[in-house]
């Protein structure tokens, strides 16, 4: 190819992979629906956007340590004080469970319905036993499950992937090999494989948490440091093993995520924008190299085998893995359903199965788009039926508001229990220790982890934080996190308003417009609360006594309005009121 085509190549995968995403937020879908088509479509109409003619022998490498990132920045969610009880149960059920029994089963199947040998279908039951959080994390925060629901998943997808891509790699190198080793020796490969990913994850988390202990490295230098170390460390394990870069990628995520004393710079939004487009570019790309004639052929057999996967085998793994736990009937129902393939299953079949066709191996050249069509049909069909069929066993999140209150002085606490005696569900954090024994002496939850872990990316959508209200008696940082914090959030982010004369080094001129109005502000609501006002709920229905302050609105639907300057709240029937009262006695409910 010309210097030119691969120019012109290279932009049109950017530009297809970011213009499919914007078509999915439009239409409030799935990003995948839109990606795996496009990507096809393309392929099928011009060769410019074919990677193995664009970068030859680069692209599989390259595949691989893209997913290395994506399941780095994974494993930073993983954290261990979420996975408790029977939800841990169920999670290490699922990885070793589901692993047997869907390669098996996917063997099985596909030997009869797709025609394939032994060997070839054996690796195709191997390439799908992973799921992954690329396609798993954007259907659940498309459906909002509730919290278990959505630790269950996130973490079986996020460690099944390099469980999956281990797994696969040692049955492509038993498949090629021209000896047949024994069940012993398999083992012995996993566990070799295994071990050094582990090793090479604990060395990166190591070097990582000197780094970050012993340098001031800042947050575009730390996140910088980030991707350096996840690349390196996957490339170093992947030249030593193949596929354990995927292990010591997620690995070292989830140890930088559970050490203590060590404080990570704010990865958003960077590591949220780098990984959605690594995720656009890689499926563009894999789609478009596979053509209409590999799969039209294949398109009935491998919707037969779709089919068993969904309907048989997955809520066959779901009833073995929540056997004798707490889990609910309905939770169990919804794990059964939610099983579609991601980038790994595509990376490891677009790697795997060239070198396959190139040694002779009979029936290799039908996984690849077989391989396509279980991804296109498991993430359309999951992405179309997840959500009402999470209504119907009555497995989502409340629809009401779930605000999180930043600041732990007396007048918050009581703000966040007249809020949640309104029916919301109300989440808080604080920094100083007494004020966090206060909040839960309250009664109300406390986030966990730092703040802008808990307020931002899988830290809200895994506590369900539609809404951050700033109430620290630090004026400065109120403005300073509202900054930051707003974009990131799906919700309004809002913070007090600062003395009429402050002198603070940002909090006057910051944008966005403050809680409660302009004479409302900070100092003034916690010096008249200091003199016996208090604030409690109150019903509409009932009038708004004289001489208070509306503070929100909460209305019957679980929504609330917070009252400010420009938007004075004006009740309406049904509604709850939050007032600021003028003496000590609170306004009844």
């Amino acid at each position: 190819m010309t210097q030119n085509q691969i120019l012109a190549g290279l932009g049109l995968i950017v530009v297809l992979a970011v213009g499919s995403q914007l078509l999915a937020r439009r239409l409030r879908i799935p990003a995948l629906i839109v990606l795996l088509p496009v990507g096809f479509t393309a392929g099928a109409l011009t060769s410019d956007v074919n990677p193995n003619r664009l970068l030859g022998a680069a692209f599989s490498p390259m595949v691989s340590l893209a997913v290395a990132v994506i399941l780095y920045d994974a494993g930073l969610e993983l954290d261990l004080r979420r996975l408790q009880g029977h939800t841990r149960r169920v999670v290490i059920r699922l990885i070793w469970i589901g692993t047997l029994v869907t390669w098996a089963s996917a063997a099985a199947l596909a030997a009869p319905l797709l025609g394939m040998p032994k060997r070839s279908a054996v690796m195709l039951g191997a390439i799908l036993v992973v799921s992954g959080p690329t396609v798993v994390g954007p259907l659940l925060n498309f459906v909002r499950p509730t919290e278990r629901l959505q630790r269950i998943l996130v973490w079986e997808g996020s460690l099944i992937d390099p469980v999956g891509g281990i797994l696969g790699a040692l049955v492509f190198h038993a498949v090629v090999s021209s000896t047949h080793k024994g069940l012993a020796a398999q083992l012995g490969a996993f566990a070799a494989s295994a071990a050094i990913g582990l090793l090479g994850g604990a060395v990166g988390a190591a070097v990582l948490w000197t780094l970050f202990r012993r340098l001031q490295l800042g947050e575009v230098l730390g996140t910088t440091v980030q991707l350096a170390a996840a690349v390196g460390v996957a490339a170093a394990c992947d030249a030593i093993r193949d596929d354990t870069g995927l292990i010591a990628a997620v690995v070292m995520g989830m140890a930088l995520a559970n050490l203590p004393r060590l404080d990570l710079p704010a990865r958003r939004p960077f590591f949220e924008t780098l990984v959605s487009l690594i995720i656009g570019l890689l499926f563009i790309s894999i789609s478009a190299t596979v053509t209409p004639a590999s799969v039209q052929h294949l398109l009935l057999p491998a919707l037969g085998l779709v089919a068993a996967l969904v309907l048989v085998v997955r809520p066959l793994v779901a009833a073995l893995a929540t056997a004798r736990t707490d889990v609910p009937r309905g939770e169990r129902a919804f794990i059964g359903w939610m099983a579609p393939r991601g980038i790994v299953a595509a990376a490891t079949a677009s790697t795997f199965s060239a070198t396959l066709v190139a040694k002779g191996v009979g029936g290799a050249e039908k996984i690849l788009p077989v391989t396509f069509l279980v991804i296109v049909a498991t993430v359309t069909l999951y992405g179309l039926t997840a959500f009402p069929v999470a209504r119907r066993l009555d497995v989502l999140r409340p629809s009401r508001s779930r605000p999180l209150l930043v600041g732990g002085e007396p007048w918050a606490v009581d703000l966040g229990l007249a809020l949640r005696s309104a029916g919301l569900d109300v989440l808080m954090w604080a920094g100083v220790e007494s004020q966090r024994q206060h909040i839960s002496a309250a009664g109300l939850e406390l986030a966990p982890g730092e703040l802008f872990a808990a307020a931002t990316g899988e830290g809200a959508e895994l506590e369900g934080v539609t809404g951050v209200l700033l109430l620290t008696e630090e004026d400065d940082f109120n403005a300073l996190a509202a900054m930051t914090l707003r974009g990131t959030v799906e919700g309004p982010v809002q913070r007090l308003g600062p003395p009429t004369r402050s002198h603070g080094v940002v909090a006057p001129f910051t944008g966005g417009e403050p809680l409660f109005g302009a004479a409302l502000t900070r100092a003034e609501l916690a010096q008249r609360y200091k003199a016996g006002a208090r604030i409690a709920a109150h019903l509409v229905d009932d009038g708004i006594p004289a001489g208070h302050d509306v503070l929100f609105l909460v209305h019957p639907d679980g929504k609330f309005t917070p009252a400010t300057e420009s938007h004075p709240a004006t009740p309406a029937a049904g509604d709850v009121v939050i007032l600021l009262s003028p003496a000590a006695t609170p306004p009844p409910m």
